[in-house]
Order: structure tokens, then sequence, then C-alpha cells
């Protein structure tokens, strides 16, 4: 990377994986649109993979009281049926249009929670009525459905973040049970990256270059997280979630 590269990339890095740290999900599909065009897909996807996995493992290792391990294990095994689908998909399919009609379902299901909570704040005075358990005939198809787009986009799985609003309301449980997931899919995505061959010596430059940018990141993000309320919270998660979408939807 040259210097132009690293600051540039060091910024979305930085301001991403803050969000990240804020909400439990998010830094790569917002950070994929720029740092591919700066870096191109074959160095960015797996540098964000990377930066991503020590981000949700920092949050795992130190948050891990917060974890919820029966939601863990039960997103992972449904997820995980998904995960080498989406993985075959990107080598072999065009996703395209499932992209895009996936983009739609998403900005349409955050911009009704983002109403929702609007109507939350002005009609009360106390935190966020408690979340309705979704449907195990919805729940599980959408976990699955999640682990093929996570694998076939490596992009913080939008369909999970969606259950896993319903099943852990908790701000502090919903990011940390997250980040243990993501620390759990994005390994198997490392693993395969290494047999690639993609860890070679310009590669863990760029790598260990972005190590300032993502501990800013943290060290910013916990802060937020701790100072905000849990109806804010959960409004920032779907903004989030809409932003995602709409970047799935134009790119």
């Amino acid at each position: 990377m040259t210097p132009i590269h690293i600051a540039l990339v060091g910024a979305v890095v930085f301001a991403t994986h803050a969000i990240e740290a804020v909400t439990g999900f998010g830094c790569t599909v917002l950070a994929l649109p720029f740092v591919t065009a700066v870096l191109g897909v074959r160095t960015g996807v797996p540098l964000l993979a990377i930066l991503g996995w020590i981000l949700a493992l920092y949050i795992a290792i130190t948050k891990r009281r917060s974890i919820d391990f029966k939601q863990y294990l039960l997103i992972t095994a449904f997820v995980g049926l998904g995960l080498p689908f989406g993985m075959y998909a990107f080598r072999a399919l065009d996703p395209f249009w499932l992209k895009k009609a996936l983009a739609v379902f998403i900005i349409a299901t955050s911009i009704w929670r983002l109403l929702r909570g609007f109507k939350l704040r002005r009609t009360a005075n106390c935190p966020a009525a408690p979340e309705r358990k979704m449907p195990k005939a919805i729940a599980f198809p959408l976990l699955v459905l999640g682990g093929v787009i996570h694998g076939a986009f490596a992009s913080g799985g939008p369909l999970i973040v969606l259950y896993a609003a319903a099943a852990l309301p908790d701000k502090g449980r919903f990011r940390a049970t997250l980040c243990l997931m993501w620390t759990t899919l994005n390994t198997v995505l490392i693993v395969s990256y290494a047999v690639s061959g993609i860890f070679v010596a310009d590669f863990n430059k760029g790598l260990a270059a972005m190590a300032p940018f993502l501990l800013a990141g943290i060290v910013v993000g916990e802060k937020i997280h701790d100072k905000m309320d849990p109806v804010l919270f959960s409004q920032v998660v779907f903004g989030v979630l809409a932003v995602t979408g709409v970047i799935m939807l134009v790119l």
C-alpha cells in the first residue's frame, strides 16, 4: 500500500469498525465498496474479513459474560447449514438478483423497525417493549439463508441480524453473541484464504498498517456503546441495516 492508500483505507476502517464496536455488526459490508475500490477485490475482501475477525474476537473475549451461548449455538447451527452453499455460490453462480431482492427486503424491514422505534420514543418515557419472539417457521429458514449470504458476500449476514434483534433485545447480549458468531464464521473464511495463498509479504504489511485504525475504532465504538440507551441502540442497529441494504442494492 502507498501512504495515500493507507490513509484512505485507514479512514474507512476506523469509521466502519467503530460502528461495529457499537452495534456488533456491519463493518465489512459498509467498508467493502470503498476498500475494494482502492485495493481491489482480491486484497480488499480478505483484509476486511481479517480485521472484522480481530474486532469480533476482541469483543467476544472481553464481553464473554454477556454471550447467550444457547442462542449462539442455535444461530451457528442453522447458519452453518447455509454457509457452504454461499461459498459455492460465490465461486460458481451469479448472485446478482438474489442480492438485489435481499437488499429490498432488508431496507423495507429496517425502515419499518426504525419507524416503530421512533413511535416508541414519542409515546413512552421507558425502555422499549420486549420484542416478540420470531416464529420458528420464519426464524430457522432466515438463519440458513443468512448463512448463504455470509458465505457468498462475507457481509456480516443482515438476515442473521434481523433474527438476533428479536431473540436478543438486550444490547450487550446482542453484540457479544453476534461477535462470537462472526468470529466462528470468519475463522472458516480466513482458513480458506490461507489455503489460497493470500498471506504474502505485501498483504501482511497492509494488514499491519491497518492495526492503529482498527484499534482507534474499537476504542471510540466501545465508549459510544456504553453510553447508548436501549431504544437508541435499536434505532442505530436498524439504521446501519438500512444503509447496508442500500449498499447491496446499488453496488
